[in-house]
C-alpha cells in the first residue's frame, strides 16, 4: 500500500509519563521530525529539519511515539492518494480504491492498525476525504488553533495540521496536545477565553438537490445518518449550503492556486524528474494570474465567508457526506483532475470560511461505512467532537483546555540554566513584554540564582518577563516543581492584561538586595 517513506528501525519516544504514553504516530511526510527527513513526497527537495514541528515536539511531550513519516500527495495537493513518486496508497480494506488525500499515508497507517495516530495537514480537505475513504476519524480545527510552523506550506491561508485516529476520543485527546497559540507561526490564532458555545442541538440537514453527484451508497448512508441524529435527539433543519459551495470553488479555480506557487513553485520550475505531472499542471497554472486576479478572489472570498456565516443563526452544527463517490485508483489515473475536483464537494469550503470540521466513518450494515462530517463554526471543535460521538454513540471526549500562558522573569527565560524545565514541557514562546510598574525585584541567593517578584503599592517599577504557552498537564508538572518561597499568581502586565507569572513570598525578600532599577533579570546580570 505504500503507506510509508521513511519508518525508522526504532521509534522516537516522547516523554515517559504524559497522557498518551503508548500511542504510536505516523507523520505526514510535510511535517517536520528531527532525525527523519521531510519529502513532500519529492526526494529532490527533502531536507533534514533539525528540530520537531510544534505538533510533533507536543505529541512527543504528551508521551506519544512517532514511528515514521508517511506517503502523500506530492505537496499535498491533491484529494486522491495517488500523486506520488512513491507511488499511490490505496484502502487497507480495499486495495483497487484510492485511499483519498493528500494525507493518505496517515489514515491508512490507523485504518491498517501500524499506527493510533496519524497527523495530516487539511487546505481542501485532505485531512478528512482519506478519514472517509480508509474508515477512520479526521479531525480538522480551526484555522490557526493548531501550529503549522514546521510544515512545508501549502497555501498558508488556509493550511491546517490535523489528526487521525480510530475513535473520536483518541482523536481528541492528540489534537488537544498538539493545539495552542504559538508566536513564532504567522499563522496561529490564540483561542478566544470567552467562548459561549453550548452543545449541538440544531442539526443543518441537506435537501436532495444538494445531494447531486453522489452515489446511490452516499445518498442511503447519509439519509441513514441523519436518521440517527434525530434518534439521538438533535433536531434537523434543512440548510442551504450554495455559499459555502462557492466559496470552495475559489481554492482551485481562482487565484488563491498562486499561494502553493509561492511555496514549492520555484522548485518545480527546476523540472526535477521526480515532480508529479498533474501536480506541475496545477502550479503552472499560476503564471497567468495576476495581483489584481487574487486582490479580487480575496474580496469575494471575504463577502462569501460573512454570507456562509448566516447559517450558524438556525443551526449549531451541520452535517453532509465527506465524499460523493469513492472511485477506484483506476478511474482516477483516467481522470485526475476530474475526479479529485469532484471529491472536494464538501470539504474543500471549510477553511475558506473559516469553519471547522470532524469527519466520521458512519456504519450501514454489512458494507463499508459511508463517511459524513460534521461542521461548525470557528472554535467549537470540542463541541462538534462531542456532537459526532453522540451520532455514533461513543464516549464523548471532554472539552479541550486551553493551553496556559505562565511569565518568567529569571532562571526560565531562555538561554538561562533552568530554561530547559519550559523546553522539556514542550512549551512554546509567546511574547517578551514588562510588568506594570508595581513589582519590586530582589536577587535571592541560592545554589541557581533566581529573582524574587513582589508587588507592592507605592514605589514599583516594571521588570522584563517571558511569556511561554503550555498544555494544562504540563503547566500542573511545572509547578510542582517550584520550591518556596517562590510560587505562581498573576500579574499584571504593561499593557493591562493579566497573566499566571512568578511571585515571591514577601518574607523571603527582606534583606535581600533590590534590583528593580536595572529593570529584569537580564538587566541585572549584565550590570554585574
Amino acid at each position: 500500500m505504500t503507506i510509508w517513506i521513511h519508518r525508522p528501525d526504532e521509534p522516537l519516544l516522547g516523554s515517559g509519563d504524559g497522557p498518551l504514553v503508548g500511542v504510536r504516530v505516523a507523520a505526514k511526510d510535510n511535517v517536520d521530525v528531527a532525525g527523519m527527513p521531510t519529502t513532500a513526497a519529492c526526494p529532490s527537495y527533502s531536507h533534514d529539519p533539525t528540530e520537531h514541528a510544534p505538533v510533533i515536539a507536543r505529541l512527543l511531550e504528551a508521551g506519544a511515539a512517532v514511528v515514521g513519516k508517511t506517503n502523500l500527495d506530492q505537496f499535498a495537493t491533491g484529494l486522491v492518494g495517488t500523486r506520488s513518486p512513491y507511488g499511490a496508497v490505496s484502502c487497507p480494506d480495499a486495495p483497487e480504491l484510492i485511499s483519498g488525500g493528500s494525507s493518505s499515508g496517515s489514515a491508512a497507517a490507523v485504518a491498517a492498525g501500524e499506527a493510533d495516530i496519524g497527523i495530516g495537514t487539511d487546505t481542501a480537505g485532505s485531512g478528512r476525504v482519506p478519514a472517509a475513504c480508509c474508515g477512520v476519524v479526521g479531525l480538522k480545527g480551526t484555522v490557526g488553533w493548531v501550529p503549522n510552523r514546521g510544515v512545508v506550506p501549502a497555501c498558508p491561508s488556509f493550511d491546517c495540521t490535523t489528526v487521525f485516529a480510530r475513535s473520536i476520543a483518541d482523536g481528541a485527546a492528540a489534537m488537544s496536545a498538539m493545539a495552542g497559540f504559538d508566536a513564532a507561526d504567522p499563522s496561529s490564532r490564540r483561542r478566544p477565553d470567552d467562548l459561549t458555545f453550548g452543545d449541538v442541538v440544531r442539526v443543518g440537514a441537506l435537501d436532495e438537490s444538494a445531494l447531486d453527484g453522489c452515489t446511490a451508497e452516499v445518498r442511503g448512508g447519509y439519509r441513514a445518518a441523519l436518521a440517527a441524529a434525530a434518534a439521538a435527539g438533535f433536531e434537523l433543519v434543512t440548510v442551504d449550503l450554495s455559499t459555502y459551495f462557492e466559496a470552495g470553488a475559489l481554492l482551485y479555480g481562482g487565484a488563491f492556486v498562486a499561494e502553493r506557487a509561492a511555496s514549492f513553485g520555484a522548485h518545480l520550475a527546476t523540472e526535477p524528474p521526480d515532480a508529479d505531472a498533474t501536480v506541475t499542471a496545477i502550479i503552472g497554472g499560476a503564471a497567468g494570474l495576476s495581483a489584481t486576479d487574487l486582490a479580487r478572489d480575496t474580496a469575494t472570498l471575504a463577502d462569501l465567508r460573512a454570507r456562509a456565516a448566516a447559517v450558524w443563526a438556525d443551526v449549531d452544527a451541520v452535517l453532509t457526506p465527506t465524499i460523493p463517490e469513492q472511485p477506484t485508483i483506476a478511474e482516477v489515473d483516467d481522470d485526475p483532475i476530474g475526479v479529485n475536483s469532484r471529491l472536494g464537494r464538501f470539504v474543500t469550503g471549510c477553511n475558506l470560511v473559516d469553519w471547522c470540521a470532524i469527519a466520521v466513518p458512519f456504519p450501514i450494515g454489512d458494507g463499508r461505512p459511508v463517511g459524513v462530517q460534521l461542521l461548525g463554526p470557528a472554535w467549537s471543535d470540542d463541541v462538534i467532537w462531542r456532537a459526532a460521538a453522540r451520532l455514533l454513540g461513543e464516549d464523548a471526549p471532554p472539552r479541550s483546555a486551553p493551553r496556559i500562558e505562565l511569565a518568567v522573569l529569571g532562571a526560565h527565560l531562555l538561554g538561562q540554566p533552568l530554561h530547559h524545565q519550559l523546553s522539556d514541557r514542550g512549551a512554546s514562546y509567546v511574547t517578551t513584554t514588562t510588568t506594570a510598574p508595581a513589582y519590586r525585584m530582589y536577587a535571592l541567593d541560592g545554589t541557581i540564582a533566581k529573582p524574587g517578584l513582589v508587588r507592592v503599592s507605592e514605589g514599583g517599577g516594571a521588570v522584563e518577563v517571558e511569556v511561554w504557552s503550555l498544555c494544562p498537564a504540563a503547566f500542573g508538572s511545572f509547578v510542582s516543581e517550584i520550591p518556596g518561597p517562590l510560587g505562581v499568581g498573576t500579574l499584571e502586565l504593561a499593557d493591562g492584561t493579566t497573566v499566571i507569572g512568578f511571585l515571591c513570598e514577601s518574607v523571603a525578600v527582606d534583606g535581600a538586595l533590590e534590583i528593580t532599577e536595572h529593570g529584569g533579570w537580564r538587566g541585572w546580570l549584565a550590570s554585574r
